[in-house]
Formats: C-alpha cells, sequence, structure tokens
C-alpha cells in the first residue's frame, strides 16, 4: 500500500436500485495503492453490484465513483482497459483450449501483437497450464478453469483486480496456489486487489482491510485487527488446568468482571469476555490456590466473531 497516492477507488454515497430493491444503499468508501481490500458480505449483499458499478457496466442511481482517477460511466471502456475482473464463474469458452481462450482475449484486450505469443506462453506457465495449454478448457478441472480465468484477468496487466469469490470451489491446494498469486500481486507487483468473499478466514489472512456490506449498506470498515478489537467482549481464553485443580478454577474464574461465557471440556475450559490484561492476574490466583496450570492461550476475535455480531446472528444457527 501506498498512502500517498491518490486512491485507487473513491465511492461516495454510491446507489444503485432494482425496482423497489435498493442493492447498494450510500456506499462510501476508499481503496489504497497496492492493497487488497476485502469485500465482505453474504450472498445477495450488494458485492457483485458494487464491481459492476465500480467497473463502469451498471449506472448509478446516487452518488460519485472514481476509479483509478477515472469516472466508471463516463469513462468506462478507458477504465475497463485497466481493470482486470474475475466472476465466480469462470465463463470460458469451453470448446476452446486454454491457450485459445487468452489468445482472444489478448486480442480483445488490446495487447500488441507483438507482445501477445510471449504474454500467453507467460501466463499458461505461472498458472502451471502450460502442459494442458492445447486441450480443450472444457475438460479442465474447476481449479485449472479457475486459474486459467485468473491468467485471463491478467492478460492486460490491469492496476486494479476485482476477484469475486476467487477460492470457490477449489480443493486446498488450488486455494493455496491463488493466496499466494494475490499476495504476490499485491506486494512484489503492487496492484491493487479489490476482493468480494463471504470467506472469512481468507480476507483475515489476506486482506489489509476490509468492509462489511450488509443488504447494500456497509456496516463496517478497518482492518482485521481494528474490527476484531472493536468486539473485545468475544475474546477467548482457554485454559487447561489438571482436573484435581478444576474446581478451584471455576471459583476463581467466576470471580473475574466481564466474562459472558465459560465452556468446560474435562481439564480444559473457554471464558468468552476477558480482555488479555486479566491473564497475568488470573494466572497468579491460580498459582497461589495451588493449581498445576498446563496451558494458558488467549485467541483474538476473528474477522467471523465480527461478522456474526454485525449481524446479529447467533454462531451456529
Amino acid at each position: 500500500m501506498n498512502h500517498n497516492e491518490d486512491p485507487a477507488i473513491v465511492a461516495s454515497a454510491l446507489t444503485r436500485r432494482f425496482g423497489e430493491v435498493t442493492a447498494v444503499s450510500e456506499l462510501t468508501l476508499e481503496v489504497l495503492p497496492g492493497e487488497v481490500f476485502g469485500f465482505l458480505g453474504h450472498n445477495g449483499a450488494g458485492k457483485t453490484t458494487t464491481v459492476r458499478l465500480l467497473n463502469g457496466v451498471l449506472a448509478a442511481d446516487g452518488g460519485t465513483a472514481r476509479v483509478l482517477g477515472l469516472d466508471p460511466w463516463q469513462n468506462g471502456p478507458a477504465l475497463r482497459g485497466h481493470t482486470g475482473i474475475l466472476t465466480e464463474t469462470p465463463s470460458l469458452d469451453e470448446r476452446l483450449t486454454g491457450r485459445e481462450n487468452l489468445q482472444i482475449y489478448a486480442e480483445l484486450y488490446g495487447v500488441p501483437p507483438a507482445e501477445l505469443s510471449q504474454r500467453v506462453e507467460e501466463l499458461l506457465e505461472a498458472f502451471e497450464l502450460a502442459h494442458r495449454g492445447d486441450e480443450k478448457a472444457g475438460g479442465y478441472s474447476r481449479g485449472m478453469k479457475q486459474r486459467l480465468a485468473l491468467a485471463r484477468a491478467l492478460l492486460h496487466k490491469p492496476r486494479l483486480l476485482f476477484l469475486d469469490e476467487p477460492t470457490a470451489g477449489l480443493d486446498p491446494v488450488a486455494t493455496r496456489r491463488v493466496h499466494g498469486l494475490i499476495t504476490r500481486l499485491s506486494r512484489e507487483e503492487r496492484r491493487t486487489v479489490f476482493l468480494c468473499t463471504h470467506n472469512l478466514a481468507e480476507a483475515q489472512k489476506l486482506c489489509d482491510r476490509v468492509a462489511v456490506l450488509e443488504h447494500g449498506c456497509l456496516v463496517a470498515l478497518g482492518t482485521p485487527v481494528e474490527l476484531a478489537n472493536r468486539m473485545g467482549h468475544r475474546q477467548r481464553l482457554e485454559i487447561e488446568v489438571a482436573p484435581e485443580g478444576l474446581a478451584a478454577t471455576l471459583d476463581i474464574l467466576r470471580s473475574i468482571p466481564g466474562i459472558t461465557e465459560l465452556q468446560q471440556d474435562n481439564g480444559s475450559l473457554t471464558i468468552v469476555g476477558a480482555g488479555r490484561e486479566v491473564i497475568p492476574g488470573l494466572v497468579a490466583s491460580l498459582v497461589a490456590a495451588g493449581v498445576r496450570i498446563y496451558r494458558v492461550s488467549p485467541r483474538e476475535p476473528s474477522l467471523e466473531d465480527v461478522y456474526f455480531a454485525l449481524h446479529d446472528v447467533e454462531e451456529g444457527s
């Protein structure tokens, strides 16, 4: 990220309606150059509509936006020459080979003829598809199709990538490859990545900042750590003690203010709601009571905790 450059995306009160339904409501946010920006929300929250608005594919009913310094609705074709989009469905021409898919899109993107062949081969190699490049895409696995679609989105070396659920349906190996690619694009090549997902663990691992969308409305914005800190009352502390010290441990825990939940599993206890600042005193009290302590492990609130709290949904429901 570079905080000294102009934002890659600026949206102000961006709004889009479909009849009586407001898909995006007064969305205001900025995305910085080189940032991996997570855009979280359940299916139907308005993520895909937002991507279409920011690329000038849909017109807004209200608000403004500047993407890479351009107005998406006045300069849509020029803007889309600098953005790459991966939709949740790869939408490849499965009658063509992987190489042919890339060649056709390279021409459509305006890749110079002198560079076209080399660019296609570089991407086939980078995405480990070179050995299957002359096979029809219809015979590719789900992961291979997703990698080919990602390669297609990078043909014209876009400054800004919009990735919509890029690891949906992928196996763990393919998912790791995509994660590595996203990190490399941002950290090494300084591309900006706008990552639409409902995979909270993925967002926490990859994103510099995240925005949470609910029914088209922005309900939270910040780094994963900032959002987790706002939900400090959900912080978990796991404690493992010798069985004979369990009763004394429970008595001590019940005396600590702020605990909202206490779970017991044999010698392991999990408490929710106690901040890190209670740990030294808790350990001192347990030692003073003669309790043998095997483990004390604080677990910071995750984006999953934040998401459920923001949406007022109980875990497991």
